[in-house]
């Protein structure tokens, strides 16, 4: 969940959809509760949901200036929603609780899923100082020494252990990897185009 989201086209479709779901009365609610408590995988929790998904999309445009995909958010308090109506006529609960319960456990879940992305994007941020450094480092001690360092010099070097110096170096070398074979398909690409002869200089 990394791109905003390029327009409201997706979100206006289904905001008619769940506008235009018939709300249930008090009697309605409690019948569909009670066959939901007794057979959970029925019709009547599927219809309970399909009650709740306006909380489900307001939920979401609360927390439009996150960032993330909105499509994606949508799917996940879907899915926040289904759980939570089944928890809620398993426990018995009736009609005049349920949009209140869904509301909560949909805002909590997709709080949680924020507090992740948030932490995850930290982590990446994190990582790639650190893979700058250790590249730095290299460059630096391969001038001195004439040499490849081993990994205790670079972790004598940048302060650190030589388990990081060991993680972060195999994560640079896979960066190193994806960024030749980018380069390597260019070329090819290249040649392709040219008809796959050489070039004469």
């Amino acid at each position: 969940m990394t791109s905003r989201f390029p327009d409201d086209t997706a979100l206006d479709a289904i905001a008619a959809q769940v506008r235009a779901v018939r709300a249930f009365d008090n009697d309605q609610l409690t019948a569909l509760l009670a066959q939901a408590r007794d057979d959970p995988s029925g019709p009547a929790q599927g219809r309970l949901v399909e009650q709740q998904l306006e909380t489900v999309l307001s939920a979401v445009l609360a927390r439009r200036a996150s960032g993330l995909d909105l499509m994606d958010l949508y799917q996940e308090g879907s899915i926040a929603a289904t759980v939570a109506v089944g928890e809620y006529a398993a426990r018995g609960g009736g009609p005049a609780g349920l949009h209140t319960y869904v509301a909560k456990v949909v805002a909590t879940f997709l709080d949680d899923v924020l507090k992740r992305e948030a932490a995850r994007r930290l982590a990446d941020t994190l990582m790639l100082d650190r893979v700058k450094l250790l590249e730095t480092a290299q460059l630096a001690l391969r001038r001195r020494l004439e040499r490849e360092p081993t990994s205790l010099e670079l972790a004598a070097a940048l302060e650190w252990t030589a388990d990081e110096v060991e993680v972060v170096g195999a994560v640079l070398a896979q960066a190193r990897g994806a960024y030749d074979a980018e380069i390597v398909e260019f070329l090819d690409d290249i040649d392709e185009a040219d008809g796959g002869g050489s070039a004469d200089y």
